[in-house]
């Protein structure tokens, strides 16, 4: 059921690949609150992926983009507010990759090369579409930015790798961005540091499974799914939350704060 939150707004959303990802449940969401909105992802990624169902069911013109062209990203930016007939009120940022994790290099022995694509890719990124919507004066007044991120920026995860390098990197570009964004036209920007998510990303990380079932243990209200953190990242698109910025809010069902449970205690008491 939708609530109007978004009506009215326009936006970019990108990063949907198929109907697992976080992405696609924001699109849906935003639709069902009333948003327009274009969808974006790198050309390879929209030929792997069912973009164009999504499209059709959100009425929605999709734009690719390379995230780590300038070039790109400027006419993603320029030729969404010509589509949608105005600024923007809201952007999403779905992006991540690292060519080390997909091929299981270990952190002590990383591929430099890939490492730079990592952090170009995963955040990088992030600040380019911010620059350029600044440039282009893409964005609305009371307008919000919201990229998706994970705990592995503040704690270690043996099996993030470079991802983890990246998303502190983006974090605090968010932070930076967020103060600039916010002093220029009052423009909130914030992270989402979401549960593990059974998405095609998440499904590519080795141990996955385990590490799912670990955090719905850990964690007292479980794990946040994609629909859940879809609902979240509406109500900070929304003029409900104009004073958030800066942020990094953590969405996992208490994970985070949890030291230990119940339940791991148990796996781990002695027969």
């Amino acid at each position: 059921m939708g609530y109007g939150l978004l009506k009215g707004k326009r936006g970019i959303i990108s990063g949907a690949l198929d109907e697992n990802s976080i992405a696609w449940k924001v699109a849906q969401r935003a639709k069902e609150e009333g948003a327009i909105f274009t969808l974006t992802n790198a050309p390879i990624a929209m030929r792997m992926g069912e973009i164009n169902k999504l499209a059709e069911e959100c009425n929605a013109e999709i734009i690719p983009a390379d995230a780590t062209s300038l070039e790109d990203i400027e006419k993603l930016f320029s030729r969404s507010t010509e589509v949608l007939g105005g600024k923007l009120d809201f952007v999403l940022h779905s992006i991540g990759m690292s060519p080390n994790v997909r091929k299981g290099k270990e952190y002590g022995d990383l591929n430099y090369d890939w490492y730079k694509q990592s952090i170009d890719i995963s955040a990088m990124s992030f600040h380019k579409f911010m620059q350029v919507a600044e440039k282009q004066d893409a964005i609305n007044e009371w307008g919000s930015i919201v990229a998706l991120t994970y705990m592995a920026a503040q704690r270690t995860f043996s099996f993030y790798s470079d991802m983890a390098d990246a998303k502190a990197m983006l974090e605090s570009i968010a932070r930076s961005y967020g103060y600039r964004y916010g002093k220029l036209k009052n423009v909130r920007v914030n992270t989402v540091s979401q549960s593990p998510t059974k998405t095609r990303a998440g499904g590519g990380i080795g141990g996955f499974d385990h590490f799912y079932e670990f955090a719905e243990k850990m964690a007292p209200l479980g794990n946040a799914s994609a629909d859940d953190c879809a609902d979240y990242v509406v109500t900070l698109f929304s003029d409900l939350t104009r004073k958030v910025t800066m942020q990094n809010l953590f969405h996992d069902g208490g994970f985070s704060m949890t030291g230990i449970s119940a339940e791991v205690l148990e796996m781990i008491k002695p027969e």
